[in-house]
């Protein structure tokens, strides 16, 4: 398949924490980018909190200073597009936290992205047994919110056809521009290895972050809890949808 060409993004995204939840369909359906429809796994529509490392950052091929290495923590679900030959499996962002002003400004503006910007950090601790805990938080209304997991150190291959495989290798983006029009991107990375996670923790204010219907479900267990060690990645800005 020829790719398209602009490259917007070149980044490495590492130690990606995702938690993941099953939800109503019927909350997501607001979100949903026209020409697009839910991803379910096994009948389950799935949303997930994720902490990453976005490292060696450049935009349109520049590093812009003070803008190469940070933390993100998104909400994302999961949607395919048909585009009259094949379905494409893609991720919707309901938020993306980070803490540099500048790129919601560029983003949001730019792309109809969901960025705010808080102040973050992150934390690795070693522990015993062959495991590491990684910890990801962001501070909103002089509260400090977090994500954590205890996960093992063995990385292995994602089984074909897994759990892991769904929520990990969704290769496109969609942004709902409005109700007639969907901005489409492509992103490019190889299959991650994924290492078991023992315990999470997610602690947030759910309800004035991400809204009142997400409440009830992203405060009970997680479905399942993934991490992946993560690899260097390309984003191409592929097009707009039109309906």
């Amino acid at each position: 398949m020829k790719l398209p060409k602009i490259r917007f993004l070149l980044a490495e995204w590492k130690d990606l924490l995702m938690l993941n939840y099953e939800v109503d369909p019927e909350i997501l359906k607001p979100y949903l980018p026209v020409g697009t429809e839910l991803d379910l796994w096994q009948g389950k529509a799935l949303v997930s909190i994720v902490g990453f490392m976005f490292l060696n950052t450049k935009v349109l091929g520049i590093k812009w200073p003070w803008h190469i290495n940070f933390e993100e923590v998104n909400l994302r679900f999961y949607i395919r597009h048909f585009n009259g030959k094949e379905w494409k499996r893609g991720a919707v962002f309901i938020s993306e936290i980070v803490p540099k002003h500048i790129i919601p400004i560029v983003a949001n503006n730019l792309y109809n992205e969901h960025y705010q910007a808080m102040p973050m950090k992150h934390r690795l601790t070693v522990l015993p047994n062959q495991q590491t805990e990684f910890l990801y938080e962001w501070k909103y209304k002089n509260q400090w919110n977090k994500l954590s997991a205890v996960v093992n150190d063995e990385a292995k291959l994602m089984e074909p056809e897994s759990a892991e495989i769904f929520i990990f290798e969704h290769y496109w983006g969609y942004n709902k521009l409005n109700d007639r029009k969907t901005l489409e991107y492509q992103v490019e990375h190889p299959s991650w290895k994924i290492r078991q996670v023992q315990s999470a923790v997610f602690e947030s204010d759910i309800k004035a972050l991400y809204g009142a219907a997400f409440e009830p479900y992203l405060k009970g267990k997680p479905f399942s809890a993934f991490f992946a060690d993560g690899s260097e990645v390309a984003v191409r800005v592929a097009g707009k949808i039109f309906v």
